[in-house]
C-alpha cells in the first residue's frame, strides 16, 4: 500500500537515513514501497533529549531511522526505559512502556516510536499541570 505525504514548502523529513527537503512549494511524495520516513516534526535533534520520557525516544528514532546501527542505541533505550518505569504508576505509561519495549524488540521501530511518543506526550502534561500551565 502506497505511503502518500503532504509536503509543506520547505519541510524536511528523513527518508532511509538520508535527510530531504521539499523545494518552496506544496509538494505530495507517492512511496511505492516500504521505506523509513520521519517527519521533520517527529524529529529529535540530540540537544532537546533533556527529560526522562524524551530520553527513551531518542534512541528509538535512531534506531528507526538506521536499523543497522541499532544495536548500538539498544542499551540506550533499555537503561532509559527501565529508569521510566521505576518512576511512573500511571498504568497508561507503563502499557506504552510494554508496547515499546515490545516493538523494539520485535524490530518493530516506528511502532517503537508511536509509543514512545506516547510517553513524551504522559510527561508534557504531568510537566504543564506540575507548573500549573
Amino acid at each position: 500500500m502506497p505511503l502518500k505525504l503532504s509536503l509543506k514548502p520547505g519541510e524536511k523529513f528523513v527518508l532511509n537515513g538520508a535527510v530531504v527537503q521539499n523545494g518552496d512549494r506544496r509538494g505530495v511524495l507517492i512511496l511505492q514501497n516500504k521505506a523509513n520516513v520521519l517527519r521533520e516534526k517527529d524529529i529529535m535533534q540530540a540537544d532537546e533529549v533533556t527529560t526522562p520520557a524524551r530520553r527513551i525516544y531518542f534512541p528509538v528514532m535512531m534506531m528507526y531511522i538506521d536499523e543497522t546501527q541499532a544495536s548500538k542505541f539498544y542499551d540506550e533505550f533499555a537503561l532509559r526505559l527501565t529508569e521510566f518505569m521505576a518512576a511512573t504508576r500511571n498504568p497508561d505509561a507503563m502499557a506504552d512502556c510494554v508496547a515499546a519495549s515490545k516493538h523494539v524488540l520485535a524490530r518493530e521501530y516506528y511502532k517503537a516510536l508511536l509509543a514512545a511518543r506516547k510517553l513524551v506526550e504522559y510527561e508534557d502534561k504531568l510537566t504543564h499541570v506540575a507548573s500549573g500551565l
